[in-house]
């Protein structure tokens, strides 16, 4: 592997129980009841649980996403699996109705393979540190954070950038290196503020090594999971079902679940223009229960 391929592709960077009964039924008549139909809460419960595992913001900051187009580019991949990963991921993204970028575009979704994932990661972030932290307010996660990426021993790791921006203009709502202090619209009130905060980079480390035995179907749906989503690499998901089991559960599922896209139909669809972080989480997890509602059958209890 040339890492000096990598650095180039790096430098083109611009988620019926029944209540038991003890007691002897009473002699007499039976009194019929009508079907309960259980609540969505079980639904919602489900839902809050799982965003509390992978949701992973910059501290201080709601959940980032895409605002308008990408663009896909992989590494040290053999031309039909790397055409394959990159269709796949495009995808994704017109499914959540983002556009893609013209063919030679400049990625912001960048997927780099190799075969040893934290040598390769400790070289890129020893040699383009600011790629990863650009040094803005809100723009990723901690250096500790940055110190784990570089040294798990996950098959795929990731990292992403994000932006604060005036939701009106686009224009950055932070001060940036070098940059005089932001210029941003200030309306809003103590609920609703007028920042998004936009996904501005991804990278996305697969160790091939690691990751053996999985499929290339598998593998391109997970990547597109954690591109499009800032997910806790260290979340527990084995009660739900989704792709993120892929490396933890000899049953992981084949492909892409309903609750995966369920899940980022959710982050792309809701408004997200609370002030508070988690009223934004909130916001997400209310359109996510609806989607599994309308998705789901209901279970009645007689």
């Amino acid at each position: 592997m040339m890492i000096t391929r990598l650095f180039f592709a790096l430098a083109l960077f611009g988620q019926t129980a029944q209540d038991p009964d003890s007691q002897p039924a009473p002699e007499g008549p039976v009194t019929e009841v009508e079907e309960v139909t259980v609540t969505g809460q079980r639904v919602r419960e489900a839902v809050n649980s799982f965003l509390d595992e992978v949701t992973d913001p910059p501290r201080g900051r709601g959940p980032a996403r895409w605002s308008d187009s990408v663009c896909v580019g992989a590494v040290n991949l053999r031309r039909t699996s790397g055409q394959y990963v990159v269709d796949r991921v495009s995808q994704v993204a017109l499914d959540l109705g983002l556009d893609i970028g013209e063919p030679g575009c400049s990625p912001n979704i960048l997927i780099l393979a190799t075969e040893d994932g934290p040598g390769l990661a400790h070289a890129l972030v020893r040699e383009r540190p600011r790629a990863f932290r650009p040094g803005y307010s809100g723009a990723s996660q901690s250096r500790a954070s940055l110190q784990r990426f570089q040294a798990t021993e996950s098959p795929v790791r990731w990292w992403h950038v994000s932006l604060p921006v005036d939701a009106d203009t686009g224009v950055a709502a932070v001060s940036m290196p070098g940059e005089g202090p932001a210029m941003v619209n200030v309306q809003g009130s103590l609920l609703r503020t007028e920042i998004r905060n936009d996904l501005t980079r991804a990278f996305i480390i697969v160790d091939f090594v690691r990751a053996e035995g999985v499929s290339l179907e598998q593998l391109a749906d997970y990547v597109a999971m954690v591109a499009f989503a800032q997910v806790d690499p260290e979340a527990r998901t084995l009660a739900f079902d989704t792709i993120l089991n892929l490396f933890e559960d000899e049953a992981a599922p084949p492909r892409m679940t309903d609750w995966d896209m369920a899940y980022l139909r959710s982050l792309y669809s809701a408004e997200l223009n609370q002030r508070s972080s988690a009223a934004q989480r909130g916001a997400i997890a209310s359109a996510m229960s609806r989607d599994r509602e309308r998705a789901e059958p209901q279970v009645d209890d007689e």
